[in-house]
């Protein structure tokens, strides 16, 4: 069929309206696409978790194999402070990952309430039965996360799998500090410390990195924005 036939075909008996169900076709293929990139995210960024987590063990099995052989010596301070510091930067390099796909995955979610703002246009005898929002702005995202359940974000946030890379994250970070503190040969209080702090200040920086990642999320524009209350 040509170009002129299609166009023809697709306005044909609603003047120069496109056939309600040519629109709902359209608005189920772009919802399934984007369905797709948000499990095709998902799969990689749980991938890439599983890579690290497998090293990081991989790591500890070496680090007690190689205090068997040769005790807890110079050899072992400068091998577990290597090991520590390469487990650190692909947990870091993990945790961006997790930060832009959950920023992505907000974005994919929004386009989908949209979508369904769509669908409610075309009947909107549909509303009862639809369980995710359809305003596409910041309180219909969070609806839609907790499927209209009354849920706190700090509670949504602590559960995430950002909050979980960032407190594994933050476990290595602090260790590195300790053990890059006795090796200069600190005292154990000064040794505690020290790596306490790396700790919250690594964790301090991730945070702080992930709500500016997020807080352009609520500015993306609204085409169909939750009522006031």
């Amino acid at each position: 069929m040509s170009t002129t036939g299609l166009d023809q075909s697709l306005r044909a008996g609603t003047g120069s309206e496109v056939p309600a169900a040519v629109r709902a076709q359209l608005l189920a293929t772009e919802h399934w696409s984007l369905l797709a990139t948000r499990s095709t995210t998902w799969s990689e960024v749980m991938s890439r978790i599983t890579i690290h987590l497998t090293v990081s063990s991989a790591a500890l099995v070496v680090l007690a194999l190689t205090a068997q052989a040769i005790g807890f010596g110079p050899a072992f301070q400068v091998l577990s402070i290597g090991l520590a510091s390469a487990i650190l930067l692909l947990g870091t390099l993990t945790e961006l990952r997790v930060h832009m796909a959950s920023a992505e995955d907000a974005l994919l979610i929004t386009g989908m309430n949209r979508l369904r703002a769509g669908y409610r246009e075309l009947d909107p005898g549909i509303e009862p039965y639809l369980v995710a929002s359809w305003h596409d702005d910041f309180a219909g995202l969070h609806a839609t996360y907790t499927l209209g359940r009354r849920r706190s974000t700090f509670l949504h946030v602590v559960g995430s799998t950002v909050m979980f890379m960032t407190a594994v994250n933050t476990i290595v970070a602090g260790t590195l500090g300790a053990l890059v503190a006795d090796a200069a040969g600190a005292s154990t209080a000064v040794v505690a410390v020290l790596g306490a702090l790396v700790g919250l200040a690594y964790f301090a920086a991730m945070v702080e990195a992930g709500r500016r990642r997020f807080a352009c999320v609520p500015g993306i524009p609204s085409h169909s924005p939750t009522p006031p209350a």
